[in-house]
């Protein structure tokens, strides 16, 4: 079965409205093709996505959607823009609504919706913090869940401050995030075949069940 690829563009541009965080997206997607892995991508701030925890928020909110989507890929990619030095206000919503994923776990095991999935991160700004916005965003979804590969982050910075961005001054052209772009591809491909040839059994339930029998 082909591996299939979601990546969550967390922008604050609504569509039709140039992306450079979509520009790096597309070129770690094509990429992924060549390894036969199928993607697709939601610019979340194009749904009316609602604060909150929980599954699903009620009265229209567009993220049970993007939650079913989530649930049915292999690779997660997290993308994002820098803004003020930390991801974008959208990456950390959607950060905050994948909270709601543990109370959805298997009834037996007990594993979270985004075991089994391997995830990466995509990260564009013309400020300091990419880092920063890495291991934040990767160190969350291991709670959540997935499984995280080196080498999976892949990140643009341009001149600190106001000027040209990703597109405009020629990110396509940097070695280094050709680079990473690379490595993360590779290794998402290969962590997601690893999974799937030798799922995670651990049994939450009943580790939680041991817990609680040598606990006060």
């Amino acid at each position: 079965m082909q591996l299939h690829a979601l990546f969550l563009n967390c922008t604050l541009k609504r569509s039709p409205e140039v992306s450079n965080t979509q520009a790096l997206i597309d070129k770690v997607a094509a990429l992924l093709a060549e390894s036969d892995v199928d993607s697709e991508t939601i610019r979340v701030v194009d749904h009316a996505v609602k604060f909150g925890v929980l599954p699903d928020e009620g009265d229209g909110d567009g993220w049970p959607m993007i939650l079913e989507r989530v649930k049915t890929c292999d690779i997660l990619v997290i993308a994002m823009p820098i803004w003020f030095g930390v991801r974008s206000s959208v990456a950390q919503l959607v950060m905050e609504r994948l909270d709601g994923t543990y109370s959805q776990g298997d009834p037996i095991t007990g594993q979270y919706p985004l075991y089994g999935k391997v995830a990466g991160v995509i990260v564009t700004g013309n400020e300091d913090g990419a880092h920063d916005c890495c291991a934040n965003t990767l160190f969350n979804l291991t709670h959540l869940g997935c499984m995280v590969p080196p080498n999976v982050d892949c990140y643009w910075v341009g001149d600190a401050g106001p000027g040209p961005s990703y597109i405009a001054a020629g990110g396509d052209k940097h070695l280094y995030t050709n680079r990473t772009a690379r490595y993360m591809a590779h290794n998402l491909v290969w962590g997601a075949h690893a999974l799937r040839a030798s799922p995670i059994e651990t049994n939450l339930r009943a580790l939680d069940a041991e817990a609680k029998s040598v606990s006060r």
